[in-house]
């Protein structure tokens, strides 16, 4: 869900996230929601369909999240090194 279109269904998340379960899955995603992190769109129709996207707000938390992302990458290659040298 990378750019401003990109959209994931319930079920798409659930595969993405194979240990969380449905209940913990729909809580944190309806206070995601309360927080204004992640906008959910509802389409009428049946089945009923829903999509969940990162909200502009969301959005503002990328370049935090991708230093988390390269720091932790860097200190996982530095514990194997650690690892290799014991």
């Amino acid at each position: 869900m990378r750019d401003s279109v990109a959209r994931a269904r319930f079920s798409e998340l659930r595969r993405l996230i194979p240990g969380a379960t449905q209940k913990m899955l729909t809580a944190q995603l309806r206070q995601l929601e309360r927080d204004g992190l992640v906008d959910r769109k509802i389409y009428a129709q049946v089945p009923p369909k829903v999509e969940y996207s990162i909200s502009e707000y969301g959005r503002t938390l990328s370049p935090l999240l991708e230093q988390m992302c390269k720091w932790g990458l860097s200190h996982t290659a530095a514990d194997s090194v650690r690892r290799k040298a014991s």
